[in-house]
């Protein structure tokens, strides 16, 4: 070597012992202009590089230095490192493993390459790289700890436990370990052990900004959100450049409803780290939640770019176009989405399935993924079967309980339980909300129950001290809801009613409450549940659902006085290309005729009418309703002359509104609990004439009617005769069918019985 490029390497080396990173760069650099192929001086110059956070500097000199000495391990190892550090994993990948095979028994290579790959999701070779380091070193806990981390990865828990158990028992000041552990408690929903090791960290470590940020999303998931706050809040005083802690704040901010102040934290996290697909993701959420679909769209391409298989996303993006009507590409989107739920990926949280493929395999295969992944079973005390009370105590749990469409259909079979057999409890997890419908419901209940602050496992206790026997969710997989809850079991029997039309395929969850039309023989084998088979429609409905007495005319509503009006107040993700193109052929095929839509967003309007003069129809012939209050939304029926169900996901509160208001309902009955709701409706009302089997039945039957006056006023007639005798409206007969269910699972209980289907009679 050079004596002069020697002194400089030499003076270099002493600045990076002294903590001087500019001096010894300085001093690398002049050994290099000397010598430009030191590999000692590049090494050393990648080192300083490294530790100034300057990675691609880092790396130009290790590949450099590589290229001169391609069979040094360290070299390799050096190199494998920082582009590990710059998130090159599959780059990286390659070094470590030549680094590895040219320096078997070194234990920082074996834990580097592990680190790798585990980045690589390889945590099987990871858990043999670690193991081989722990034979060279049985008593390092960094190396224990990180093969925990990789157990846990494959859910291996109780190996994974054991693990940072063995870290701790090495070094019980080691806070990563106590850390590790906090975080695989966060993955088994055990929040309360979790907290208690983050403090441990975080009581050895002070400046740990990592167990604060994860400690308060702990908080977060036990409903503590300001505490949640504070501790993000610390988090990024500690490191302000700490993306994770920006976006678990806006996640924060979002569940609290200041979506302003979320999206602002959101583009923080994204500056800081533009690469972070989950807060392009996460933002996406947030302005779709502000009914920024269009900007939510760009979004959730951003992240599905940077990271094409980001957990749910794929549904969560499609849901999205369909509420705007975009339907470009939709059909391979959609295509592509259903391979993946077949592959078993995280493609869809269950819900946005529902509307697009009629199909309840499916449906069932979404439900599970996501179950399995968010809400895994929880092993707690079992049920004493032998305690009996002189009234069976019902639980309803809902996020609902104000002015909703569920509350709608089902306020007054709270006020007909016959309260001499039943005690009935509300257990309200939703906003506040006192308005008339609240001020209704709080009266139904022999206990309302405010639990909107309280954890999952605190409704879960809370259940169980009141010795609840039955739990209904009302909720299921809707916005809103509490699956936690159900997962942990907050009493013996459980069912899932009304708010979510499929399986929710936990085996926490006994019972469904359906009917033979929603959910036929042959299809019971896509519920995980059993099902409680009503007599008639599955659907309670409230007779006292006021109509106001105003009377719309058609010019009042912005229709034309002269055309026959079809109708469909559904929500915009219902329709479907393949539902507006019959759509539009009926309206081809009836030239004086209009269709009335809900207006639920401009862009939603303007690519409707855009859809409609594709198929030649004129844009003016869509006639767009506002959302108005529910008496007067049902009062302006009356200028509707049919009503144009939707396929796969039909309207459900918006048929018994419909029937409720005397419009007659036409649909085309599909194979999904979804798609088979309305007819499960119409059958409640004796009108199975409008239920069409096929698509060109449901186009003849709707041409037919606009065609022929007196069809459709027999119809009319027929539907207001029997609305309040016929089975769909009649609540007090629907509360006796219910009960009956409910009396029939609690002897099975009581029996020693498993669940099994349970099938109503009509005259119980």
């Amino acid at each position: 070597m050079n004596p002069q490029a020697k002194y400089f390497l030499q003076q270099g080396v002493q600045c990076l012992q002294n903590n001087n990173c500019r001096g010894a760069e300085e001093n690398f650099h002049k050994a290099l202009k000397i010598d430009p192929n030191n590999c000692d001086a590049l090494q050393f110059l990648g080192i300083t590089f490294s530790i100034q956070n300057n990675s691609s500097s880092a790396i130009h000199s290790f590949r450099k230095a590589a290229s001169i000495r391609p069979n040094d391990g360290i070299v390799l190892f050096n190199l494998a490192k920082s582009l590990l550090d710059a998130g090159e994993n599959s780059e990286a990948l390659k070094f470590h493993k030549r680094a590895n095979e040219l320096l078997p028994g070194n234990i920082d290579i074996l834990v580097n390459y592990g680190a790798n790959l585990d980045k690589l999701e390889r945590h099987i070779q990871a858990i043999d790289c670690y193991e081989k380091a722990l034979r060279l070193n049985p008593n390092d806990p960094e190396i224990w700890s990180n093969k925990g981390v990789s157990q846990g990865a494959l859910n291996l828990t109780e190996e994974s436990l054991s693990a940072f158990d063995h870290a701790i028992k090495i070094d019980p000041t080691y806070a990563k370990a106590w850390f590790n552990k906090a975080s695989a408690y966060d993955r088994l929903k055990f929040y309360e052990e979790a907290l208690l090791h983050y403090d441990k960290a975080i009581a050895l470590k002070p400046d740990y900004a990592e167990a604060w940020a994860n400690k308060g999303s702990t908080l977060h998931d036990l409903n503590r959100y300001e505490e949640a706050l504070l501790h993000y809040d610390k988090a990024i005083a500690l490191k302000p450049d700490y993306a994770e802690a920006w976006a678990n704040k806006a996640l924060e901010l979002t569940t609290m409803k200041f979506y302003e102040e979320a999206l602002l934290h959101y583009d923080k996290a994204i500056a800081l780290k533009p690469d972070y697909a989950e807060a392009w993701a996460n933002k996406g959420s947030t302005l779709h939640d502000l009914n920024r679909y269009e900007e939510a769209l760009l979004h959730y391409d951003k992240a599905i770019a940077l990271k094409p298989k980001i957990n749910w996303i794929a549904g969560n993006y499609l849901h999205t176009k369909m509420k705007i009507c975009s339907w470009v590409d939709l059909e391979a989107r959609i295509e592509e989405l259903i391979l993946k739920i077949k592959n078993c990926e995280k493609a869809s949280q269950p819900f946005p399935v529902l509307a697009l493929a009629d199909d309840p395999s499916l449906h069932h295969l979404a439900a599970k993924s996501y179950a399995d992944d968010r809400f895994p079973a929880r092993a707690l005390d079992s049920f004493d079967r032998r305690l009996s009370h002189n009234k069976i105590r019902i639980g309803y749990y809902s996020a609902d309980y104000h002015n909703h469409p569920t509350a709608y259909l089902i306020a007054e079979l709270f006020e007909l339980h016959d309260k001499n057999k039943f005690e009935i409890y509300a257990f309200s997890f939703g906003p506040n909300i006192i308005d008339e419908m609240r001020k209704r419901l709080t009266r139904a209940f022999d206990s309302f129950i405010d639990v909107r602050n309280q954890s999952d496992s605190d409704v879960v206790k809370l259940s169980r001290e009141l010795e609840i026997d039955i739990a209904v969710d009302l909720k299921g997989f809707t916005q809103d809801s509490r699956t936690g809850i159900f997962a942990q079991r907050a009493a013996p029997i459980q069912i899932s009613y009304l708010g979510y039309p499929g399986s929710m395929s936990m085996d926490s969850i006994d019972y469904i409450v359906a009917d033979k039309i929603l959910i036929p023989e042959e299809n019971k084998s896509h519920f995980s549940e059993k099902v409680m088979y009503m007599p008639f429609s599955y659907q309670v409905n409230d007779r006292q659902r006021p109509i106001s007495p105003k009377s719309f005319s058609k010019i009042e509503v912005g229709l034309p006085t002269d055309c026959f009006v079809y109708c469909c107040f559904n929500n915009n993700y219902k329709i479907t290309p393949k539902t507006f193109d019959v759509w539009m052929n009926i309206l081809m095929a009836v030239k004086s005729s209009v269709l009335w839509l809900l207006e639920d967003n401009t862009q939603a309007k303007k690519n409707l009418q855009k859809e409609a003069a594709i198929r030649g129809i004129h844009p003016s012939r869509l006639i767009f309703a506002p959302r108005v209050a529910l008496a007067e939304h049902l009062a302006r029926h009356h200028c509707a002359d049919l009503f144009l169900d939707t396929l796969p996901y039909n309207a459900h509160t918006t048929t018994s509104d419909a029937l409720w208001s005397g419009l007659p309902v036409l649909t085309q009955i599909g194979r999904s609990f979804p798609a088979r709701v309305s007819a499960s409706l119409l059958n409640g009302m004796f009108l199975n004439e409008l239920i069409a089997d096929d698509e060109d039945d449901y186009h003849a039957m709707a041409v037919d009617l606009a065609m022929n006056p007196q069809k459709l006023i027999e119809l009319k007639d027929k539907l207001l005769k029997t609305k309040l005798s016929a089975p769909l409206f009649n609540t007090p007969s629907f509360t006796k069918h219910i009960e009956y269910g409910y009396e029939e699972i609690y002897r099975r209980l009581k029996s020693g019985l498993d669940p099994e289907h349970i099938y109503i009679p009509l005259n119980p």
